[in-house]
């Protein structure tokens, strides 16, 4: 994983995301999964021009089913943005850079 790219995991996720003091951007995805590989090197770049701001981190939705279903995840890639420990917004599949970061600049 990239520099500023966290890995969350079921037994990080509530102290790495829901207790974080800034918005956190989730990408829920999977080794197999094509669009994910395609999404991939965007939330990285994303990673690096807002470490600042934001915290960015995958989770792997094989290894850690438990907060996969938590959070309704059926469909990957799934981008979550967390707020003050909620879900603030979202988007399913590989959509453009310009879409993730209109997101992110609505959660600041």
């Amino acid at each position: 994983m990239a520099e500023n790219v966290f890995e969350f995991t079921d037994q990080n996720f509530e102290s790495e995301v829901l207790q974080s003091g800034s918005p956190v951007l989730v990408d829920f995805w999977a080794e197999w999964c094509g669009p994910c590989k395609v999404i991939g090197p965007v939330v990285e770049d994303i990673a690096n021009d807002y470490k600042d701001q934001v915290k960015v981190g995958k989770l792997n939705v094989d290894h850690n089913q438990q907060t996969a279903m938590k959070y309704g995840i059926r469909s990957i890639p799934s981008l979550l943005v967390f707020k003050d420990g909620s879900v603030y917004n979202q988007i399913v599949g590989s959509v453009p850079r310009e879409r993730i970061t209109k997101l992110l600049e609505e959660a600041l």
